[in-house]
């Protein structure tokens, strides 16, 4: 295991990949990489269970949250340590997103660099999502956030993307019992701004994720990443 008490790092062995260890390199050769995260409390093998109703042009890598939900009360794993009166405290966020760009340099070394990344994940891997576009704004060319939201405080990639205005999926449900209305008006605030959005409202999944709403997950990211070949 990577990580250690003094430093916020993903566990390399804990990573479920879409494909075999020795067709990673050949399949990133050619394909995207989307990396996925899971929500608090939950682990890696539980997003894995979507890369079947994933576009099948890509190569998915599913990420253990780097903290032991223990401490907070739960089972699993969390990205963030204890959230403030206006969630996740901004260095905790800075620390995951830090240690999830610090695994895709360790990955491009070991596998090559894939000719586009992008980000999926659900709550607060919907969140990473968002906040990996923030601090890479240049390494990442979409995200889908599954019932997330973004993190407050100004991030410094954020004047690039209002330039660059990269696609992002936010898909939930108007009534989700979890995700506060504070974190939710902060984000449709931010995102129009910075962000091509794909917004989409499924009533009736709580803080879930519906098929409908996988389908249109692939639409998104087949559209994105040019899975069909077209290049502007």
């Amino acid at each position: 295991m990577n990580a250690n008490d003094d430093q916020v790092t993903i566990d390399d062995d804990a990573v479920v990949w879409s494909v075999a260890t020795e067709e990673i390199s050949e399949r990133l050769a050619e394909q995207p990489l989307v990396v996925v995260m899971h929500g608090r409390g939950s682990h890696e093998n539980d997003l894995a269970q979507l890369f079947p109703f994933l576009p099948a042009g890509c190569v998915y890598a599913s990420l253990r949250a780097p903290l032991s939900g223990a401490p907070y009360g739960m089972g699993g794993f969390t990205w963030f340590t204890a959230s403030g009166a206006h969630g996740p405290e901004r260095a905790s966020v800075d620390d995951a997103v830090a240690a999830v760009i610090a695994w895709l340099g360790r990955a491009e070394g070991r596998f090559g660099a894939p000719p586009a990344i992008a980000a999926l994940g659900f709550s607060q891997g919907g969140m990473m999502s968002v906040e990996l576009m923030r601090a890479a704004p240049h390494r990442l060319a979409a995200a889908v956030n599954l019932s997330g939201a973004s993190a407050h405080g100004p991030v410094g990639g954020d004047e690039v993307l209002t330039e660059r205005r990269p696609p992002l999926f936010w898909g939930r449900d108007a009534a989700d019992p979890i995700i506060d209305a504070a974190a939710i008006a902060r984000t449709e605030e931010f995102v129009p701004g910075h962000f091509d959005v794909t917004a989409r409202l499924y009533p009736g999944i709580a803080h879930s994720i519906s098929r409908e709403e996988l389908v249109e997950v692939s639409a998104f990211l087949s559209e994105a990443l040019r899975l069909d070949g077209s290049v502007d």
